[in-house]
């Protein structure tokens, strides 16, 4: 997997391929126990903010939830049928009370888009 300069260079040298190709590029792949390919996006983007010296975490150490917990990045239904994101996941992506999203439903999944901004951004 490319990190730093060597992972810039790589996606600046390929210019406008997509986002697929691009993290299979770039090395963010690994193998499912069945044998398929897993594209490691989140790992990717992560490597690319830090790169350009992004840094997620507000304490410096990005996935740390509260109490030094590390997040799991998993979020399940209650029993209300509502799902919680929690504070930590909205603390990283610097999210404040009152911004507005754009819900995209996909084939089992759900993006969280903010209103004024493309799907693509």
């Amino acid at each position: 997997m490319l990190t730093g300069s060597d992972l810039l260079a790589k996606v600046k040298e390929l210019g406008d391929v997509s986002k697929s190709d691009l993290v299979r590029a770039c090395g963010y792949v690994s193998n499912k126990k069945d044998g398929a390919e897993r594209l490691n996006f989140t790992a990717f983007y992560e490597s690319l903010l830090e790169a350009k010296g992004v840094n997620l975490g507000a304490t410096g150490v990005a996935g740390i939830g509260k109490g030094g917990r590390k997040l799991s990045y998993i979020a399940t239904v209650q029993g209300n049928g509502n799902l919680l994101i929690g504070k930590a996941y909205t603390a990283l992506l610097d999210l404040n009370p009152g911004d507005d999203f754009t819900i995209k439903l996909g084939r089992k999944q759900i993006r969280l888009v903010p209103v004024g901004e493309t799907d693509e951004d």
